[in-house]
């Protein structure tokens, strides 16, 4: 594993701390605002998908792969297959492909 993985992995666990710990710290009164409430609920998704985004492009060697992985995990996360699941098929059909 590279370096930089680590540098990933430490800058998220860090973002998704501080944005839960922020508003427990900083505001006393509980939160009316729906769109503030929603900001803080999606930012450690943001920041995962941020840095993980990059990576599925270029972990095989070639971008075309990393695409037909990404694109195979949405199709079948949007017909409700669960994340395990949906990891293992698209892990298998990268190293099928890779194989040819």
């Amino acid at each position: 594993m590279r370096h930089d993985t680590y540098i990933y992995i430490i800058i998220m666990a860090a973002v998704t701390y501080l944005v839960r710990m922020l508003p427990l710290v900083v505001f006393r009164k509980p939160m009316t605002s729906r769109f503030f409430k929603s900001f803080l609920y999606y930012v450690p998704y943001v920041s995962l998908s941020v840095m993980t985004f990059p990576e599925i492009l270029r972990c095989t060697g070639s971008p075309l792969l990393g695409v037909l992985a990404l694109v195979l995990s949405m199709v079948l996360s949007l017909v409700g297959m669960s994340l395990p699941l949906t990891a293992g098929i698209s892990c298998t059909a990268v190293f099928l492909a890779n194989l040819l």
